[in-house]
């Protein structure tokens, strides 16, 4: 790929193409991919029908340790750190970094969360790793206090709303972003060394921006029942800055990455703003018990795709399947008033339509009905960062049947097909057991944990010398001519990041510059938080349950 610039990228360009390598060049093939799929979903009724795929393996016999999951998916979160790191830290090769951030504008922004293995602090997918950490409380929090978790769970969400707070300096404010992809993707740096530009990027009335305005006012109004227990003041502070950005968001409409140029090879949104002033709305009735936040879910339910999009995905970007399940929950649980049940009946039929593309279920709806299987069983919807769909569906998948159990129902399929509650729990902890290595290779893909795991993560501060055993400085093309042509393993292993994993044939390279298999993303992990800690209770119930009985589980 010929590259052309100035200064340092020009430098860090001659020396990535003369080691024969192909500059990541930003998630600009992802974004491209979700807008053919919602292109392609449009027109789905029209296609001809297929037979739902064959279900896959079931997950291996081997038995995982799910706490030692837990736990190492929890440090991952302080690799991610951004700002001065606490006392407590635990991920000893990481230092302080972007104390700077928001100096030039004249704002703190300070702290937050780098999503992967970049420096660039993107507003809308931190949001949804707070939302879905704070989700992962909402449905398994007890599981993770049962295994001494809690502190650092609870850490986890408030080093992200910390910074939310900070960003979101008026009600109609909100610091979307702080670093440029562009030059940071040119550099290979520690972040502790960070030359790249730290600029920050704003919506407000006159650039909005709803969709990241409302993710963050989702995530704060998650995060805010989490703390309602632990820290009433901070909660209510939460919600208070939850409330103002939904507000804004519905206000003044408009789609982020139109404000904000720098975005949209990174993270554009491609579905819109429709689904997550929904998904907030929803989130904000959950906090808040106010009728008029429902009444906003059913009143646009038909004209923002809640009640329409028959969707097979669930991301950072695509919200529809986890608003249109938190809808069903509301049916499923009777917490809705009589006018309500028409419209919350169909964001059921389309949740269920998600989960049974999961389940391979839907025997109408065309050849997309259903979500691609590997040989292995691994839920395929991409090549680039597959795991973020199998972490998220693991998770919505058991939350759902959870919800079901509650009610004594079972998920009706297209076709008239159906699923028991347990069959959906089933296909959720398949693909928790296939990250954690069971799997055709036999590897997990949770970085850390198990015999085989990545040992060349695509993660610039994982891929250099610690800076604390070596202070000297690391320009952006010497990273990429001492440290990113290595070979060998990474100096620092970042325990608990999901990487993006193998491919619809199970087929994984471990290569550095393979950033579609090997960079890791907070909200890959982010959902597996609770997963973990709900799997670890569950195993320790079916061990006693085979000591009282030897004929279980045989």
């Amino acid at each position: 790929m010929r590259i052309t610039g100035s200064g340092a990228a020009t430098a860090t360009a001659a020396a990535a193409e003369a080691a024969g390598l192909w500059l990541r060049p930003g998630r600009l093939g992802e974004v491209l991919a979700v807008a053919l799929f919602f292109a392609s979903a449009a027109l789905s009724l029209a296609g001809a029908e297929s037979p739902p795929p064959a279900a896959g393996p079931a997950s291996a016999s081997a038995r995982h340790d799910y706490e030692d999951a837990l736990r190492k998916s929890l440090l991952y979160f302080e690799a991610q750190r951004s700002g001065r790191l606490p006392h407590g830290q635990r991920v000893a090769w990481r230092d302080h970094s972007g104390l700077t951030d928001g100096l030039e504008q004249g704002v703190d922004l300070v702290g937050g969360y780098y999503d992967a293995g970049d420096h660039v602090k993107f507003g809308l997918p931190m949001a949804f790793t707070v939302t879905m950490l704070s989700w992962s409380l909402l449905e398994y929090g007890a599981d993770v206090a049962d295994a001494g978790e809690l502190a650092h769970a609870l850490e986890s969400i408030k080093w992200g709303t910390d910074y939310f707070i900070k960003a979101h300096t008026q009600p109609d404010e909100l610091w979307a972003e702080v670093g440029d992809g562009d030059t940071d993707h040119y550099c290979w740096q520690r972040p502790e060394d960070m030359t790249t530009s730290r600029q920050a990027y704003k919506v407000d009335r006159e650039r909005p921006g709803s969709d990241v305005a409302g993710e963050t006012a989702a995530a704060m109004a998650a995060a805010s029942m989490v703390f309602r227990e632990h820290n009433p003041h901070y909660a209510s502070l939460l919600l208070h800055h939850a409330l103002q950005l939904f507000e804004f968001a519905d206000k003044y409409r408009g789609k982020y990455d139109s404000s904000i140029a720098e975005v949209k090879s990174y993270y554009a949104s491609v579905s819109g703003y429709h689904d997550e002033l929904l998904w907030a709305a929803l989130w904000l009735h959950r906090a808040t018990g106010r009728a008029e936040f429902l009444d906003y879910a059913v009143d646009n339910a038909h004209a923002f795709g809640g009640t329409g999009w028959a969707i097979t995905e669930f991301s950072w970007d695509v919200k529809y399947a986890g608003v249109q399940i938190l809808a069903a929950r509301l049916l499923l649980s009777g917490e809705h008033a009589p006018r309500h049940r028409e419209t919350l009946e169909r964001y059921r039929a389309k949740a269920e339509h998600y989960v049974c593309a999961c389940l391979g279920r839907n025997a109408a709806g065309g050849a997309d009905a259903n979500v691609e299987r590997s040989p292995g069983g691994m839920l395929y919807v991409r090549q680039w960062n597959n795991m973020q769909y199998v972490t998220s569906a693991a998770f919505l998948l058991s939350a759902y049947s959870g919800y079901l159990s509650s009610a004594g129902e079972a998920v009706a399929c297209a076709g008239g097909g159906a699923a028991s509650a347990g069959e959906v729990f089933a296909m959720a902890r398949s693909q928790v057991d296939y990250v954690l290595g069971s799997n055709p290779r036999g590897m997990s893909y949770l970085v850390g944990y198990g015999a085989r795991f990545p040992a060349r993560v695509h993660h610039r501060a994982a891929s250099i010398v610690p800076y604390k055993h070596s202070k000297e400085f690391i320009g952006c093309a010497q990273g990429f001519d001492d440290w990113f042509v290595r070979r060998g393993a990474n100096p620092n292993v970042v325990v608990g990041a999901i990487v993006g994993g193998p491919d619809r044939r199970d087929r994984f390279r471990d290569h550095r510059e393979n950033y579609m298999q090997t960079e890791a993303c907070t909200y890959n992990t982010a959902p597996m938080v609770g997963m973990f800690a709900m799997l670890n209770r569950l195993a320790r119930d079916e061990a006693v349950a085979a000591a009282a009985d030897p004929s279980v589980n045989r």
